[in-house]
Parts: structure tokens; sequence; C-alpha cells
């Protein structure tokens, strides 16, 4: 089970807000590379730690808030999508919400938006998939500016490799190899259940813009650390280190290794969570 479920579960997160609640639905950006990821961790590092301390310094109101899904430590994200139930009697336009918990969150953390959304959204259950960006610096000297915003990689690569491995991702493959165990079920039960790790890419393109090479994915869904792997293990293979029958057969063959090839953290970013 996955232990984020259990302790929605217990929280109550999974169930329609209360008769004397009303539930917000959130658009979140922030820079990952403070934070510790979404996921709340007992340091309080965590984006859902800092947004459940900023209600309670905005309204005085405890509340949990359930994100989409969890982004790791140092992945950024330009639209999270979150929701929480706060009390009926708190009535604030959507700017006033928006206004109130941005004042008490750190800079790099921001609310886009913050409005009454229907009592039984879900902002995990009800996506119907997410689109990544992950963008590299091409140039040989790195703007300083793009530290842990992009990925630094300088020299050759074969773009025509490159698009090639972006078409065989494309479609509903076994992303088994091409992700990693979170650790909430042994390896091997992991690969025993094809259906916990086979995905549809919808969408996997590239574009250049200056020194930033972008790869974007679109899909109904992504496992832990699928987006980097993928990137990396694109990368592997376009940079002439790999062939691109390599990266076949990973998707091909759910046994072997996973790939050992892991794009840094800094480059990705969550850019949308389709409804």
């Amino acid at each position: 089970m996955n232990p984020e479920a259990g302790v929605e579960g217990k929280l109550g997160l999974n169930r329609p807000a209360a008769a004397d609640a009303q539930r917000l639905r959130l658009v979140v950006a922030y820079c990952g590379t403070p934070w510790r990821g979404w996921q709340s961790q007992q340091s309080g590092d965590g984006i859902q730690d800092q947004l459940r301390q900023a209600f309670a310094k905005a309204i005085s109101v405890k509340t949990q808030v359930q994100g989409s899904g969890r982004t790791d430590a140092g992945v950024h994200a330009r639209a999270q999508v979150a929701h929480c139930d706060v009390p009926c009697d708190v009535q604030l336009s959507p700017d006033s919400w928006r206004d109130a918990l941005n004042a008490c969150l750190p800079l790099s953390i921001r609310i886009l938006e913050a409005a009454p959304c229907a009592a039984d959204f879900h902002a995990r259950f009800d996506a119907r998939g997410k689109r990544y960006a992950y963008r590299i610096w091409r140039q040989r000297l790195l703007d300083p500016f793009e530290a842990d915003r992009a990925w630094h990689l300088y020299g050759a690569l074969d773009e025509d490799l490159l698009a090639q491995g972006l078409e065989l991702l494309r479609g509903r493959h076994n992303f088994v190899r091409l992700s990693a165990n979170r650790g909430d079920m042994p390896e091997v039960q992991r690969r025993a259940n094809p259906e916990k790790t086979t995905r549809e890419i919808w969408h996997s393109g590239m574009s250049q813009q200056g020194a930033v090479l972008e790869l974007a994915f679109e899909g109904d869904g992504f496992l832990y650390k699928m987006v980097r792997m993928m990137v990396g293990s694109l990368l592997h293979v376009a940079r002439g280190r790999a062939p691109l029958d390599w990266l076949a057969e990973m998707l091909q063959n759910r046994e072997g290794l996973q790939s050992n090839q892991t794009a840094p953290a800094g480059g990705l970013y969550l850019e949308r969570v389709f409804y």
C-alpha cells in the first residue's frame, strides 16, 4: 500500500469536506532547492509542512494539505495542485486567501490560486495526468542563476537519437526499469505487479530556447523518479554511451536491472496537472 494513501486515510483527506467545512483548491508554485520535497517531514522542511504552517498563521486553524502527488527533494513545481478543508465561517475571497497565505510563506513557495471548490474534489484521486518538463543547460559555462534550475550538460549530443528515444517512450509501457523503488514494498513484489508500474506517455518532445534544451513529458501518471530516469537514460544514449536498443530493451523486458542513469533533481519541473 502507498504510505501516503495510508496517512491520508487516517487524516480523512480521502473523504468529502465535512458539513461545517469548505474545501479549497490550491495551485502552488515552488522552487524545490531549499526543501526536502512535497511530502511532510519530521524536520518540518517539506512543502506540505510549510503550507500547513501558513494556514495556522493566517487563520489560526490546523489543516492538512493533500497534493496531486509528491515531488522529490530539489524538484520544482510551476503548478502543483492541492486541496484542504477550512471552517465555513472563515469567508475570504480567492484573492484574499492567496494573499493571506503568501504573506505567511517563504518566498520560494507561492500560492498562485486559492478558491473554494466542490466538497468532494480530490487533488490526487481526480487527477487524470501530469506534464513535466526537464531543463538542460547546453553552453560551456553555466549561468550562475541557473544553478539548481537546470542540468549543466555541455558536449556532443546526437539529437536524432534523442528524438528516437523520445518516440520509444510514447505509448503504454511497463516503466519498472525506468523508475525507482520508493520503499513501500519489496522490489520482488513491485516487479510481480506490472499493473502498478505500467503508465501511458501521451506526449514526449524537445525544444531549444537559447542555451536551454527542454524535454517535456505528458502522461497518465509517473512513478518514483521515473522522469529523471527517463531523462538520464535518454541523454546516456544521445551522448553515445549506450545504443538505442539498450533503452528499448528496458521498456520491452521487465526483467533485469533498472537504469543506472538518473538526471539531477534541479532540472525537473511539475508544469501542470490535468483534471
